[in-house]
C-alpha cells in the first residue's frame, strides 16, 4: 500500500472529527477569546479550516514561500462560510493526495517564511505534523473555546460529559 493512502485516512478522520466541532462554533461569540494573548473563536476557527487548505502547498510545491507582509489569513464571517471552506479544502485535499508516490511523500519539503527556512523536512512528516497533528492541536483549543461557552461538546475519541450515554454517568 502506498504510504499515501495512510495519511489520505487518517486526514479524512481527523477533518471529519473536526467538522463536528466546527458545527457548533456559535457565530455570535466569533470575536470572543478566552484570554487576551489567546486568538478569538472565529480566528482559530477559521484557522482550523485555513490550515487543512495547506495540503495543496505541501503536496504541490517543494518550497513554499511566505511573505509575512503579505500573507492573508482566512476570516470567517459566519459558520456557513466557514464549514463551506472547511469541506472545500478537505474535499481538495482528499483528491490531491491520490496517486502521491512513495518517492514523493518522502521528498525533503521546506517551508520559508520571510526569506528564512522555517521547515525542512520530508513531505511526509510535514502531512503529519503540519497538517494533521496541527489540525488536532488546534481542535484541542477550539473544544476548550466552546466548553467555556457552555457549548454541548460532540465526541471526538470518546464520550464528553455532554453525552448522556456515556460509562458513569
Amino acid at each position: 500500500m502506498p504510504i499515501i493512502d495512510g495519511i489520505a485516512q487518517e486526514f479524512t478522520q481527523e477533518c471529519a472529527l473536526t467538522r463536528k466541532l466546527l458545527e457548533r462554533a456559535p457565530e455570535d461569540h466569533f470575536g470572543w477569546k478566552p484570554h487576551e494573548k489567546s486568538m478569538t473563536l472565529g480566528a482559530l476557527a477559521s484557522h482550523l479550516v485555513d490550515s487543512v487548505g495547506w495540503l495543496g502547498a505541501t503536496l504541490d510545491l517543494d518550497v513554499f514561500e511566505i511573505d509575512p507582509g503579505s500573507f492573508k489569513p482566512f476570516v470567517a464571517t459566519n459558520r456557513a462560510e466557514l464549514l463551506s471552506a472547511f469541506d472545500k479544502n478537505v474535499k481538495e485535499g482528499a483528491d490531491l493526495m491520490k496517486g502521491r508516490s512513495d518517492d514523493h511523500v518522502l521528498a525533503e519539503w521546506k517551508m520559508v517564511v520571510g526569506g528564512r527556512t522555517v521547515i525542512a523536512m520530508p513531505r511526509l512528516w510535514v502531512l503529519r505534523t503540519f497538517i494533521i497533528k496541527h489540525q488536532v492541536h488546534h481542535r484541542g483549543q477550539l473544544d476548550v473555546y466552546l466548553r467555556l461557552k457552555d457549548i454541548p461538546l460532540p465526541q471526538i475519541y470518546g464520550p464528553t460529559a455532554d453525552d448522556p450515554n456515556r460509562m458513569g454517568a
